[in-house]
């Protein structure tokens, strides 16, 4: 690939589409064109484009623009795509937050219901609710908050202790 150290314009001869029908594999289309490079990269192009099964220096710098090129699209593609992932994930997280408010919402009513329910129903002294209430705190922390009533009826039967 030969270059030339004059300055100005190139003849337009260079930049002409030339079918040449001694070339295989449909390559009668490719043009041909001025390729102004450092010698640094066209010798790195010498030493490389065989280890990389390319017939020649021009079809290792196709294959390398060819390259760039898809990076290019690539990054396009991410920069679009990444705000829609993000807005979908925030639209399922909103979701989940909203069902699982609700839940919570409903079962605070039922536990509401049932703690004013036992509270008519039995004579509790403060003493006993603050023993009951510290009970009830250390309790979940050490099962990590997975309350369960078979647990608890074990306890109250005296099988089990916390």
């Amino acid at each position: 690939m030969g270059y030339s150290k004059k300055s100005g314009s190139q003849s337009d001869k260079n930049a002409v589409t030339k079918p040449n029908s001694s070339l295989k594999q449909g390559v009668s289309n490719k043009e041909k064109f001025a390729l102004w490079a450092y010698p640094e990269t066209l010798e790195e192009v010498g030493a490389v484009y065989e280890q990389d099964n390319c017939r020649s220096k021009s079809e290792f710098i196709e294959k390398a623009i060819k390259f760039y090129l898809g990076y290019l699209k690539q990054e396009r593609n991410v920069n679009y795509l990444s705000p829609m992932i993000t807005s979908t994930m925030e639209a399922v997280v909103n979701g989940c937050e909203q069902r699982m408010n609700r839940n919570m919402f409903k079962i605070a009513v039922e536990l509401g219901k049932i703690a004013h329910t036992l509270a008519a129903a039995n004579d509790v002294d403060d003493d006993t609710l603050r023993e009951l209430h510290a009970m009830c705190v250390d309790e979940v922390r050490h099962i990590n908050g997975a309350i369960s009533f078979e647990s608890a009826v074990r306890f109250q039967n005296g099988e089990d202790n916390i």
